[in-house]
């Protein structure tokens, strides 16, 4: 799973919101010509090593363009979860509390195609570390805040949720999704390429006789 750096502020490398590549971004101040170079406060510009495109910036948040240069969605979600991401990755840069609003109802949801309730996010992830979701993914959710003793009920607006958060949890979304849905799909339809006396063997094997 190709890893996506989303633009911030300053950052003088990530994955461009023009060409999606990895490069080098060079930021500048903006000014305009009024009888001298005069600066325009709180702008500033961003261009594109690898494209040339440009990016805009008021106060440190991605005007144009729209788009983020988030990770597309894992297209094993199911279709309501894709439609919660993509419009919170449309959002993110303008409202970045709607956004992890937003990916906190996905989380409930993808939580429940797993099998899960999806009434209690910290319940539902201790269930699927059972079953097998890594323990980092659940420490990773803690310091978001999604669980824990702290979190808000998911689908809320904490006051503390920034765009930093929203990043992470686009991650953590295509982070569970590939690890309890894709590689076990993946596994599955590589062991149906095995002839079926090799199958028959390893059933064998495993049933102890």
């Amino acid at each position: 799973m190709q890893k996506i750096v989303p633009p911030v502020f300053k950052k003088t490398s990530f994955n461009c919101p023009h060409c999606n590549a990895f490069s080098h971004q060079i930021w500048k101040e903006t000014s305009f010509y009024n009888n001298g170079y005069q600066d325009i406060p709180r702008q500033q510009i961003v261009f594109c090593t690898h494209c040339n495109n440009f990016s805009i910036w008021l106060d440190k948040k991605m005007i144009y363009p729209e788009t983020t240069g988030i990770q597309p969605p894992n297209t094993d979600l199911e279709q309501e979860i894709i439609d919660d991401y993509l419009e919170a990755s449309g959002i993110v840069n303008k409202s970045p509390r709607g956004a992890v609003a937003l990916l906190r109802l996905a989380i409930q949801k993808l939580c429940k195609q797993l099998g899960e309730e999806g009434k209690n996010i910290n319940n539902d992830i201790a269930s699927l570390v059972k079953k097998g979701l890594p323990v980092t993914i659940q420490k990773a959710l803690d310091i978001v805040r999604v669980v824990g003793n702290d979190a808000v009920h998911p689908g809320q607006i904490d006051l503390k949720d920034n765009q930093e958060t929203a990043n992470k949890l686009f991650d953590l979304i295509n982070i569970i999704a590939h690890t309890m849905i894709t590689q076990p799909k993946e596994i599955a339809a590589l062991y149906e390429t095995l002839p079926d006396v090799k199958k028959v063997g390893i059933e064998k094997r495993d049933n102890g006789n």
